[in-house]
C-alpha cells in the first residue's frame, strides 16, 4: 500500500476525530503513541488508550466502502467494535468502547467520584 497514501488516511481520521468529538473526552481516553499504518490491508491511524472500560489499542480504518472500522487491540486479541461508522460517529463509538460505556447514568456517578476524590486530595 502506498506510504503517501496511509499518512493521507490517518491524518484525516485525527483530523476529524478532533473536529467531531469534544477535547475533553479526548482527554479522558488517555491517547498516546499516534501512529499511521496498515491494518488488515487498510489504510489506519492506531494509538493506545487508557480508558475507564479498555486500555490498549484503537485502531480506526478505512474500508474500500468508504467507512471506517473501528478495532480495540489489548495484546493478542483484537476485537471489531463496528465495520460501518461515518466520520461523524467515529469519537463517540470509541467513547462508548473504552470509556462511558452505554450507562449513562452510571458513568456521571463514576465521573462524580473522580471528581469528589480530586477535590478531596
Amino acid at each position: 500500500m502506498d506510504k503517501e497514501y496511509v499518512l493521507q488516511v490517518a491524518e484525516t481520521v485525527k483530523n476529524q476525530l478532533l473536529a467531531t468529538t469534544p477535547m475533553n473526552i479526548i482527554l479522558s481516553w488517555g491517547v498516546e503513541k499516534l501512529i499511521a499504518t496498515v491494518f488488515k490491508e487498510m489504510p489506519a491511524l492506531k494509538f493506545r488508550v487508557n480508558g475507564r472500560l479498555f486500555k490498549g489499542f484503537v485502531i480506526v480504518t478505512l474500508n474500500g466502502s468508504d467507512y471506517y472500522e473501528i478495532y480495540l487491540m489489548h495484546y493478542q486479541e483484537t476485537k471489531c467494535v463496528t465495520d460501518r461508522a461515518f466520520f461523524d460517529q467515529v469519537g463517540e463509538i470509541i467513547d462508548k468502547a473504552i470509556e462511558s460505556g452505554t450507562n449513562k447514568t452510571e458513568y456521571e456517578q463514576f465521573c462524580r467520584q473522580q471528581w469528589y476524590e480530586l477535590l478531596a486530595k
